[in-house]
């Protein structure tokens, strides 16, 4: 079924010109930090839904820059405006495609990626559209650098499986891997607007790192 739309969340979403930066119109690739001004590791959600996440984590975490990525409007301007609510001062916002991310960051410009319930794209046929699948990972580590990190989170068993095996294929080294988040050891996790919603279920939460060697 075709998205609709919400009426008028593109120009809102624009009216925040110095948070907001659209795919097509970055022209600052390779210095992300001359935009923040500052020096501080950068740290991007690809997919970062209505923002809570990453929100969190940059209240959480001043000395860290954030960037998160969303292709639909709509869902953007919600992590917008939590940043705006919030008065962070730490975090910006690409409206842009995870497809085209080699023209927006350049080699080594990142400390660590996070990925967080993407699509599964259950059927076989669309393996390699998942934000897991190899060829995105070989994206990803080159935008690494040589301490970076893939934090990857989901509900879905399948995509987990799957994503193990790519994380392997790609040469990254698996750590904290996680099969029922909420019952584990792992501490400080910070959750999604979907996490919190499929654990009030009590559905399994999988998560594991992937570390660039």
């Amino acid at each position: 079924m075709r998205r609709r739309k919400k009426k008028g969340a593109d120009l809102k979403l624009l009216s925040f010109e110095n948070l907001v930066i659209k795919g097509d119109e970055i022209d600052f690739k390779g210095n992300w930090n001359e935009k923040f001004q500052n020096d501080n590791p950068i740290h991007v959600e690809f997919g970062t839904g209505r923002g809570k996440f990453l929100t969190t984590l940059a209240k959480q975490n001043p000395n860290i820059n954030y960037i998160a990525m969303e292709m639909k409007e709509e869902v953007l301007l919600k992590a917008v405006e939590k940043a705006v609510e919030n008065e962070l001062n730490n975090i910006l916002f690409i409206w842009g495609d995870v497809n085209n991310i080699l023209d927006y960051f350049d080699k080594g410009e990142l400390s660590r990626v996070y990925i967080n319930f993407c699509d599964p794209w259950p059927k076989k046929r669309w393996y390699k559209r998942r934000l897991t699948y190899r060829g995105f990972l070989e994206n990803y580590k080159k935008l690494l650098n040589d301490d970076g990190e893939i934090h990857f989170k989901t509900d879905n068993e399948k995509l987990f499986e799957f994503s193990l095996n790519e994380f392997s294929e790609a040469n990254l080294k698996l750590k904290n891997i996680t099969l029922d988040l909420a019952n584990s050891d792992y501490e400080g996790n910070v959750t999604t607007e979907y996490e919190d919603k499929f654990m009030s279920y009590g559905m399994k939460i999988y998560r594991v790192e992937g570390l660039k060697i």
